[in-house]
């Protein structure tokens, strides 16, 4: 990784993982919280006829395959990975999971950090989905802490529409940041969800609307 953490590619008895310094990161087994970031963060925009989403962190591609399946065909979908080696094992190795995401005519996909697509230079967007870390406080990239704080919600908020939905994996409820999305100008709350069809261990959502 850019700051000397070691990310490792693998897969075991058919199953894809992504680990981080020896913490499992994600798997092919355990996907039911990155689809849930989708369908909580996108399910608004099954009726609007052009919606843009961004998506920071590509890992698996089951965030994107399920964004991909509630958006409609006119949907422009963004997503920045910084790991080139993330985007090339989900070009090679991954095909074998179901469907090839990144071959939908909907996606353009930046390799870089999902930072550098944030501000008011950018066209804003109608959601913005983040799996790029443990929690708000548990980054995998040092330089992630600036997502978090209130310049980075600040920077968030500006690359949102109006009413536009920020959605955040999180591995903990991390209540405070609760009270550093309101003070920010949104509209927030935290959602449990599994990782497995109802069962496995248990993740959070946060879920920010932008006030006008």
């Amino acid at each position: 990784m850019p700051d000397g953490r070691l990310l490792t590619l693998y897969r075991r008895h058919g199953e894809y993982y992504i680990d981080l310094d020896n913490e499992q990161l994600m798997s092919s087994w355990d996907h039911g919280s990155e689809e849930a970031l989708a369908v909580l963060g996108c399910r608004h925009l099954q009726n609007v006829k052009r919606p843009r989403v961004l998506i920071g962190g590509l890992g698996l591609g089951f965030t994107l395959r399920s964004a991909l399946a509630v958006l409609p065909p006119g949907a422009q979908v963004h997503v920045a990975e910084i790991m080139p080696e993330i985007v090339e094992w989900n070009r090679t190795h991954l095909l074998a999971l179901p469907g090839s995401p990144l071959e939908d005519p909907r996606v353009t996909l930046h390799v870089k950090d999902v930072q550098k697509m944030l501000g008011r230079h950018h066209d804003p967007f109608d959601a913005i989905l983040l799996d790029v870390d443990n929690s708000p406080d548990g980054f995998c990239l040092k330089s992630n802490g600036r997502l978090y704080d209130r310049g980075g919600l600040a920077e968030l908020r500006a690359t949102l529409k109006p009413g536009g939905c920020l959605a955040i994996w999180s591995a903990a409820p991390e209540p405070q940041f609760i009270k550093r999305l309101h003070m920010s100008g949104f509209d927030a709350r935290v959602e449990m969800v599994r990782s497995r069809e109802g069962k496995g261990p248990r993740f959070w959502i946060f879920l920010a609307l932008r006030l006008a």
